[in-house]
C-alpha cells in the first residue's frame, strides 16, 4: 500500500526573509507636527554638538508630542562619556521620554534624529511602539530604517510606524563629516 499523497499547499508557506517592496515613506498626518519638523532637528542638532563636545559621535535626538510637536525628551550620544555601547542618541531620548510621560508606550510621540538609525535604536523604537521617526541623514553602513534595513515597515514584526528621511540632511551630515575629517586630520 503506498502512502497517501498530500494536498498541494494553498497558500505560500512562510518565510524568514525580509520584505522585497521598496520600503514606505510618509510625511506625518499630524499638522502640528509635520510643521514643526525642522524646528525639532534643529533641537536635535543642538544635542549632536553636545555629543561632538564630548569626543562622541555627533548624533542627537529629540521626541516630541505628534499631537502639537512639543519636546517630551533630548538626548546625545554617550558612549564616550558613560562606557556604555548602548548609549545612543535615540536609546536615551526614548528612555527620557518613557520615563516623563510614565508610559514605555510612546505610540502618540515622534522620534527626530539627526543620522539614520541603527538596527538597536530602530528596535527600541519598535519596542516603545513609537509612532513615527524622522531622521536627517541617511547612514550607509549601519542605518535601519530603509539604508540597509526597514524595520520600520518590517511586517514580521509586532510594530511599524511611519519614517520621514531626509529633514535637514545636508546640515546633518556636514556635522558628521566635519567631527570624522577632524578626527583624521593630523
Amino acid at each position: 500500500m503506498s502512502a497517501p499523497t498530500p494536498d498541494p499547499p494553498t497558500s505560500e508557506p512562510p518565510t524568514s526573509e525580509p520584505p522585497t517592496s521598496e520600503p514606505p515613506t510618509s510625511e506625518p498626518t499630524h499638522p502640528a507636527f509635520a510643521a514643526a519638523l525642522p524646528v525639532l532637528m534643529g533641537t536635535a542638532l543642538d544635542e549632536a554638538a553636545l555629543a561632538a563636545a564630548d569626543g562622541d559621535v555627533p548624533v542627537g535626538a529629540v521626541v516630541a508630542r505628534l499631537s502639537d510637536g512639543d519636546v517630551v525628551a533630548r538626548a546625545h550620544n554617550e558612549r564616550e562619556r558613560t562606557a556604555d555601547p548602548t548609549a545612543h542618541a535615540e536609546v536615551l531620548a526614548l528612555r527620557r521620554a518613557a520615563e516623563a510621560i510614565g508610559s514605555w508606550r510612546l505610540g502618540d510621540c515622534g522620534l527626530v534624529v539627526t543620522l539614520e538609525p541603527c538596527a538597536m535604536c530602530a528596535g527600541a523604537a519598535v519596542s516603545a511602539r513609537i509612532g513615527l521617526v524622522a531622521f536627517g541623514a541617511s547612514d550607509p553602513k549601519a542605518g535601519a530604517l530603509g539604508s540597509l534595513y526597514h524595520l520600520g515597515v518590517d511586517p514580521r514584526l509586532n510594530h511599524e510606524f511611519p519614517v520621514v528621511p531626509g529633514v535637514r540632511a545636508d546640515e546633518c551630515a556636514e556635522v558628521l563629516e566635519a567631527f570624522f575629517r577632524a578626527r583624521r586630520a593630523p
